[in-house]
């Protein structure tokens, strides 16, 4: 039995064994994938010409308003303009009753006819008592008397002539006119009201909208460092005339116009630390009205070497600094640490750090590790075929926030 057992077993040890060693010689080693360092696209730095703008917040104003207020006193008696239409200079708004004023301006009239009157005689006389003082008809004390009542005489007329002018003056005050042209507002009082000269409650508002003046706000630090950067030659002016200015309303569009800057304050708002500046938007749709928030987008000046790296490429380093992956002269990744000013349009602008010539890593940078050899190709090339997959992955790298 036992020899019977041995024979079973030993048949079926050698029949797996033949198994095992024909499926042995059926399997074929696995290929290795070919070595080679990954590729990174890179794009090399150049300086080029950019031009340097910043964003202000800003509230619109009219470019001329004025308060239309009697200089009379009186009652009105019609109102004769539509609230929120355009008037001209020199329109009539409102008729104040001029019944008094034209009272006085007839009596002053009489009073001046009076003084012209009372002048002839004073005249006459002088003039006999200067050629009878001559031989001595006369006293020199008369003659005296009768000139001096001439020029007394004089002086009643040039004053009743003044007091006409006055009465005049003010009958025509009772026109109450427009100052300016331009879209007036709603009216603050009605027919039969009351009004008193100069006084404080303006009776209209008159705004003009032609043209309109934007005024936006500045740090004073910002301002010396746009000082010190064009003293010291990196950033030039854009030239003699007046810095252009775009603008951005309030939904996000921009407006279809460009400005310009006219001036900036001569003093710091203590509460805010900033200076005003002043530009001026031509608005013949008069799309801008007064009191509206608007960004506006001014131009600093120009710098004629300025690098510019986007901001894709632009990580941070557990300290705060920006950086980059450049490919080095042995065409090895290594770090390096940038300074950026500014962000213009997608991309940082640097300086210092990089240099004319440097080949900064834009994909491929998860596998370009510092100090590994990595194959450069320039940005947006298709990877070879077969390169690695991972080399021509996209990062999405994490860039820093605006300054």
């Amino acid at each position: 039995m036992q020899s019977k057992f041995r024979v079973t077993f030993g048949a079926v040890a050698g029949f797996l064994v033949c198994c095992l060693a024909m499926a042995g010689c059926g399997k074929k080693p696995a290929a290795k994938p070919p070595a080679g360092p990954p590729e990174v696209g890179v794009i090399t730095v150049k300086t080029q010409r950019v031009a340097i703008t910043t964003e202000l917040p800003g509230r619109t104003a009219p470019y001329l308003v004025a308060e239309v207020r009697p200089q009379v006193s009186g009652i009105i008696k019609k109102r004769v303009f539509t609230e929120g239409s355009d008037v001209k200079a020199g329109q009539v708004l409102y008729q104040i009753d001029p019944a008094t004023y034209q009272a006085a301006y007839a009596s002053a009239k009489a009073s001046e006819a009076r003084a012209e009157a009372n002048l002839i005689p004073a005249r006459l006389k002088m003039e006999r008592y200067k050629d009878l003082v001559k031989i001595k008809a006369v006293s020199q004390q008369d003659y005296d008397d009768a000139f001096a009542s001439f020029k007394q005489a004089e002086a009643d007329v040039a004053s009743t002539k003044a007091a006409v002018e006055t009465a005049r003056i003010n009958l025509a005050y009772t026109k109450i006119t427009a100052p300016i042209s331009g879209r007036i507002g709603r009216s603050t009082v009605t027919d039969g009201a009351l009004v008193t000269a100069n006084q404080a409650a303006a009776l209209a508002t008159i705004q003009q909208f032609d043209s309109m003046y934007v005024d936006i706000t500045q740090s004073s630090a910002d301002l010396l460092r746009l000082k010190r950067t064009l003293s010291s030659g990196l950033l030039k002016k854009g030239g003699a005339a007046q810095a252009p200015v775009r603008l951005m309303l309030e939904d996000g569009t921009p407006y279809p116009l460009e400005g310009t800057l006219k001036f900036s304050d001569v003093t710091v708002d203590q509460s805010t630390g900033s200076v005003t500046l002043r530009c001026i938007f031509p608005n013949p749709k008069q799309l801008l009205l007064p009191g509206m928030f608007v960004r506006a987008v001014v131009q600093e000046g120009v710098n004629e070497q300025a690098i510019l790296m986007p901001q894709r490429g632009v990580t941070r380093n557990p300290s705060g600094s920006a950086m980059v992956m450049v490919v080095g002269a042995e065409e090895k990744a290594e770090p390096r640490v940038i300074k950026v000013e500014r962000t213009v349009g997608d991309n940082w602008l640097v300086s210092d750090g990089l240099k004319t010539g440097d080949r900064v890593i834009l994909e491929g940078t998860q596998k370009a590790r510092p100090g590994t050899p990595v194959k450069a190709v320039p940005f947006g090339t298709k990877p070879a075929e077969g390169a690695p997959a991972a080399a021509a992955t996209q990062p999405t790298p994490t860039t820093g926030s605006k300054k």
